[in-house]
């Protein structure tokens, strides 16, 4: 109770900030997301890709604006969520992430006394394992750019990535790290990394010599970026299975790009011509 009367005292003055989270079917867990920003952001804005589950119910009941849209691909959903929004200062979050106390400060920080001096900054997300609360020691995940200017910089419209581009501005580094709770078991990890290995393939395009290299280099160059580089062996028996899932399944994502290209020169030989080399 009292620490409810705190926090409504000590964010009385929320920051110009809008913060958007695109989802689908996250009823479980976007109540966590919601809640690491809403006392001390302007807004949050759900942008719901028709889920079958509460999601719309559950951010509406933690006092979001939720709005139904149909999928139009990673970057198209968010860019579609940064028109939603009343302030031109934005916070993008997936449904599975969550801002830490310390990022909240250094985000307040940034507001205290001026407009920010960089009009996008980028900060670390670190992966909690399923059953875990906290990542492990010495997390090197990812770095992303996701609270920006939208005067200045967006989301790339694409429909396999979600990148902010940012045109040759200087981006601003937040030390803070967010945690990123990315799947519920490690099956919730296969069929993620399935999904997203196929839409992959499916937007590709590199030659046959390539992929051939690729077939014998693409599982241990993979596992070694993620065990050894991204220091997944200080997380024990879930960094070894982590790392080898996802090495598992950029290899055979490359099979699929084979039997794509395959495919797609049997069918006409121009029409791989047209389409953009995409990673997930």
């Amino acid at each position: 109770m009292f620490a409810a009367i705190f926090e409504r005292h000590f964010f009385m003055d929320k920051l110009p900030i809008s913060c958007f989270i695109i989802a689908k079917n996250e009823a479980d867990r976007i109540a966590r997301t919601i809640r690491s920003v809403r006392p001390w952001v302007d807004e949050v804005v759900v942008v719901d890709s028709e889920s079958t589950d509460d999601t719309a119910r559950v951010a509406a009941a933690e006092g979001c604006r939720v709005i139904t849209q149909k999928w139009l691909g990673f970057g198209g959903q968010k860019r579609f969520a940064e028109e939603q929004c009343r302030n031109d200062w934005l916070l993008n979050l997936d449904a599975d992430e969550v801002i830490t106390p310390r990022l909240r400060r250094e985000i307040m920080a940034l507001f205290a006394h001026a407009p920010p001096s960089r009009v996008a900054y980028g900060m670390p997300l670190e992966l909690v394992y399923p059953n875990t609360k906290r990542p492990r020691l010495w997390a090197r995940d990812h770095w992303y750019v996701r609270l920006y200017d939208r005067r200045f910089v967006r989301f790339r419209n694409s429909k396999v990535h979600d990148t902010v581009v940012t045109d040759g501005h200087a981006v601003g580094i937040l030390r803070a790290p967010a945690y990123h709770y990315s799947f519920r078991s490690f099956e919730d990890l296969k069929r993620k990394m399935g999904e997203r290995m196929l839409l992959s393939a499916r937007h590709a395009n590199s030659s046959t010599a390539a992929l051939a290299a690729r077939i014998v280099l693409e599982f241990p160059v993979n596992f070694f970026k993620y065990y050894i580089n991204r220091r997944h062996f200080m997380g024990g028996l879930n960094g070894l299975r982590y790392s080898w899932i996802q090495a598992d399944y950029r290899l055979l994502k490359i099979f699929h790009m084979w039997r794509e290209r395959t495919s797609r020169s049997s069918r006409s030989p121009e029409a791989s011509d047209d389409m953009a080399v995409h990673e997930i």
